[in-house]
């Protein structure tokens, strides 16, 4: 009786798919992926933050201070770090940002209450008091186990000023630098590997022009020297967004000095003056939301053309190092703050564009989330003692599996998404194969409405059993709030079969979907 029940349900199931499939309600695509030989490793540091000293990403996001009744390590929050640690994050980009091109390291070390206070001109006209400098900086990146990203001070400052900088972190030796970061507390140097040489110079970090940047960058390169076995990986500050002669000045006249170059896109639903809203919007700015996060497709692909001309063998890494969606500030709080809710929708272009790097995993060698903690699409809110992870912190906590994997080629025949006369691809997905030979797939229905079927086919990689998980919601601007932290949060997929050798998958509207594929 049992049986016969069960195969009623099953032949009941099937038949309901079958009718939603051919009224068109769910859509079929097609996956083929090719595991025979996967060579290209996918970067841990794709998966890598940005903090800089922009409203409260640093002072209450992640500086507290020693005395502060927010439990800390050494004036940093704890919560923070445990919830980044979680996510595994590679790298961390600071102090800017814009603000690096005004930030004066010396400013930032020595005793707090001798520091000097300086007005950060950028974000807010507020008082930087400068507490959270070097060492405090590099405190949190050996408390989160992960990497620092320096950026240097091009725009206003000297190339004397860098070379130090990078001799006070660097040098284990006999020199007044050395001697200085002793004397500030710490004996054996940081060895910094990453360092940014300016910032957006073509804009907020001295407005040049590629030509004289490159000559600037030369020279500020040649001091920023090599201590001991530690080798410096100098980015060079890249393009904005799709301005494709700067890439080109700086690959010809720069390329064989750099080791990375980076590049910077912001996804803006409507424009600059009105960007919209982060939790209030219709399916117009929803669907200009991802037809524009999809720029950064063609975007990453032109940007590699011309650097393959000049760097056939892809020695210098395409570093997107600032990149997210960005729109009106919350209502009632400071302008120059940046600070904005972060949605379902947020999570999805979140997923896209780590899916886009991850493809390109042979060029892109690195990308930075703006920002890591309340500004722009961040990780983390906090509000006092209160702290909150959205739901882009949720896709990188499913997407952490991708870090230093080997990317498996992925062929997608996927349907569109159409919204009046324009239409964008409703799927876009990445794969990897870790050291244990699991592979990790990684998919986006960026559909608003359709439910999307899809066979997908792994030659030579007999699938025998599947787990997954998967970001969704009832409406495409749920949130977390401080009231409702658990809105957004990941749960357990199961929407799947294998039937002769093909896993068909189906995914839901407006989700993103992470499984896991084992052959053993």
């Amino acid at each position: 009786m049992v049986i016969k029940m069960k195969k009623t349900i099953l032949t009941v199931t099937v038949f309901i798919l079958s009718s939603l499939i051919s009224s068109g309600q769910i859509k079929e695509n097609k996956l083929f992926l090719d595991v025979s030989s996967p060579s290209v490793t996918i970067e841990k540091n794709i998966y890598g933050q940005f903090s800089e000293h922009l409203g409260h990403c640093i002072y209450g996001g992640i500086w507290v201070g020693e005395n502060s009744p927010i439990p800390n390590t050494r004036g940093i929050r704890n919560d923070v770090v445990e919830a980044l640690k979680k996510i595994k994050i590679p790298n961390l980009r600071w102090p800017g940002g814009c603000f690096a091109d005004e930030y004066h390291w010396m400013d930032g070390i020595g005793s707090r209450d001798k520091r000097p206070k300086m007005i950060n001109t950028h974000w807010g006209g507020v008082v930087e008091d400068n507490s959270f400098g070097t060492h405090e900086f590099l405190d949190l990146c050996e408390q989160l186990g992960t990497e620092p990203y320096i950026c240097g001070n091009v725009g206003s400052g000297s190339v004397e000023e860098m070379s130090k900088w990078v001799e006070y972190i660097n040098f284990d030796g006999e020199s007044p630098m050395s001697n200085l970061r002793k004397q500030n507390g710490r004996e054996k140097p940081w060895k910094v590997k990453f360092w940014g040489v300016g910032n957006e110079n073509w804009g907020c970090g001295g407005n040049m022009s590629a030509e004289f940047y490159s000559d600037q960058y030369k020279r500020y390169a040649t001091y920023c020297r090599n201590y001991g076995g530690n080798r410096l990986y100098r980015i060079a500050g890249g393009p904005n967004s799709d301005d494709y002669n700067w890439m080109e000045v700086m690959m010809k006249n720069a390329g064989w000095m750099m080791q990375g170059i980076s590049l910077h896109y912001y996804t803006v639903p409507k424009n600059w003056g009105d960007k919209g809203s982060a939790t209030h919007f219709n399916e117009d700015e929803y669907f200009a939301t991802i037809q524009k996060c999809l720029s950064m497709e063609e975007m990453v692909n032109k940007h590699s053309r011309i650097m393959d001309q000049y760097d056939p063998d892809k020695r210098v890494g395409l570093m997107v190092d600032e990149w997210g969606n960005w729109y009106n500030v919350e209502s009632g709080t400071n302008p120059g703050f940046l600070y904005q809710q972060n949605s379902l929708r947020d999570a999805i272009t979140a997923a896209t564009n780590l899916n886009i790097f991850n493809n390109h995993a042979d060029r892109v060698k690195m990308a930075n989330i703006a920002q890591m903690v309340n500004v722009l699409q961040s990780m983390i809110l906090t509000d006092g003692p209160k702290m909150i992870v959205t739901p882009t912190y949720h896709v990188y906590d499913l997407f952490k599996v991708h870090q230093n994997a080997k990317l498996i080629p992925a062929k997608l025949e996927t349907t569109n998404y159409t919204f009046g006369e324009k239409k964008v691809p409703s799927l876009n997905c990445s794969a990897s194969m870790d050291d244990a030979g699991r592979i990790h797939l990684s998919i986006t229905n960026v559909n608003l409405k359709e439910t999307q079927k899809i066979s997908c086919n792994s030659f030579m990689y007999k699938i025998k059993s599947v787990s997954g998980q998967i970001i969704t919601a009832e409406e495409i601007s749920a949130y977390n709030s401080f009231d409702n932290p658990g809105n957004v949060i990941p749960k357990k997929f199961s929407d799947f079969k294998i039937v002769n050798d093909i896993l068909e998958i189906i995914m839901p509207p407006k989700s993103v979907v992470v499984l896991e594929l084992d052959n053993k």
